[in-house]
Parts: structure tokens; C-alpha cells; sequence
């Protein structure tokens, strides 16, 4: 028993809970993911950087050449504005990259519409058909442009499988557009990171309660396909380790 002096020798150390890395560290590990599948990055994010402090230098001597403070101010805007394309280039990039790394693995499709959807748009990271032997599969995407079913597969074996699934969406939905896309090995196929902007360049036909309404209504046809593994989230894709 222990005094109140003295630690108990017989008590177990409680462990102390892992601390999340900061901001600064998450960004260095992002940064160093994307640069073992993107060898431009560093070019990237250098160009990024010096292109808005060029263009604040130039802006400060042309509008504030005699005011030497708003020469500073131009410069500083010029730094913190290549900081933020520098974020934004270094996020596309490792989005890019982090989905080439589950390209072509069954799931794929499913682990974009979980994680990269916005608020426009409703999908599911299981698909509403999939087939047992070949793992090709259709998943739905429900938005502002209607419904868009996408094949996971070789399109010489998803075709049949998305024109099923449109006749099925079409018979209680028949005033609903559908339109299909395609992500396999296919020349003309969409890119996993290019999944989301084609999704959005389709033309508005639906107001934001029809979409959750036919969302709602698709729900009614009870299909969740059969079970494949779960779409991977590209966000805690891990780089291979170098042998």
C-alpha cells in the first residue's frame, strides 16, 4: 500500500494517450506522401510561392513607389497569397496522389464518393450492384445534374451491368435524367481524383429538395449489392515502405 510518499511499486503506469501530430507535421507528411508519387511538387510549390511575391513586388513598385510602406505591404500580401496557392496546389496534388495509390483496387470508386462528395451531392461507398466473380461494380451518385450511376470495371463488362441499373431507376424515375460514367483501364475512362469535377460539370436539372427526394425514392429499391471490401479512404493511404 502506498504511503502518499512514496509510488505504489505494484501499481501499473497508465499509459499516456498518443498525441495527434500538429498542423505543421500533418502538412510535412502530406508533403512528403506526394513527393514519392509526384516528383513536380517541389517545382509546384516553389513556382506557387514566388509567383504571388513577383507579382506583389512588381504591383508595390508600379502603385507605391514612393511610399515604401506600401511597398512592404505588397510584398507581404504577395507571401501569404503564395502560401495559400501553395496549400491549395499541395492538396489537389496529394488528393491525386493518394487515389493513385488504390486506382484499379475494387472499392476505389466507393472511397471517392465518401470522402470527396460535396454538400450537392449524395453517394454511397457500397455499390447498388456488383459482380461476384469479376468484382466490377455500379455505384449512384444523386445530385443538382440528376442521377449519374458509375461502372468500377473494364466498360466491356460494366455496360450491361449500368444499363440494368438505369432500366431500374428509370421505371421509378422516368422524368429523371441518368447518365452513366465510367472508371476502369479504358483509355476514355474518368480518373478517380477526376470523379468529383466531372460530377459537378453536369447541368443543373434538380433543385436541392428534389435531389434529397430522389434520394429518398431510390432508397425504396432496397439494393446495396453484394459485399466487396470497403472503399478505401485515400486520406490514410500509407506509402509503401522502399525494399
Amino acid at each position: 500500500m502506498s504511503t502518499g510518499k512514496y509510488p505504489d511499486p505494484m501499481a501499473r503506469p497508465t499509459a499516456k494517450p498518443e498525441k495527434e501530430p500538429n498542423r505543421l507535421k500533418q502538412m510535412w507528411q502530406v508533403f512528403q506522401m506526394t513527393r514519392r508519387y509526384d516528383s513536380s511538387i517541389i517545382w509546384l510549390l516553389i513556382l506557387s510561392l514566388l509567383a504571388p511575391i513577383g507579382v506583389g513586388i512588381i504591383l508595390g513598385v508600379v502603385l507605391s513607389r514612393a511610399n515604401v510602406l506600401g511597398l512592404i505591404l505588397y510584398i507581404i500580401a504577395g507571401v501569404l497569397g503564395g502560401i495559400l496557392i501553395g496549400l491549395i496546389v499541395l492538396g489537389r496534388r496529394a488528393e491525386k496522389a493518394a487515389y493513385g495509390q488504390i486506382a484499379g483496387e475494387p472499392g476505389a470508386v466507393g472511397a471517392v464518393l465518401k470522402s470527396g462528395l460535396r454538400r450537392s451531392w449524395i453517394g454511397s461507398e457500397m455499390p447498388v450492384n456488383v459482380s461476384p466473380r469479376t468484382q466490377d461494380a455500379v455505384y449512384r451518385a444523386i445530385g443538382r445534374g440528376g442521377v449519374v450511376l458509375i461502372g468500377e470495371g473494364p466498360r466491356s463488362r460494366t455496360q450491361t451491368m449500368l444499363d440494368k441499373e438505369r432500366a431500374s431507376v428509370h421505371r421509378i424515375l422516368p422524368n429523371v435524367p441518368i447518365s452513366f460514367l465510367y472508371v476502369g483501364p479504358d483509355a476514355d475512362s474518368v480518373p478517380l481524383h477526376r470523379i468529383v469535377p466531372r460530377l459537378n460539370r453536369f447541368k443543373n436539372v434538380l433543385t436541392k429538395a428534389e435531389v434529397l427526394a430522389v434520394s429518398n425514392r431510390l432508397a425504396s429499391l432496397g439494393k446495396n449489392g453484394m459485399p466487396i471490401p470497403k472503399g478505401i479512404d485515400p486520406m490514410k493511404v500509407r506509402a509503401q515502405r522502399p525494399r
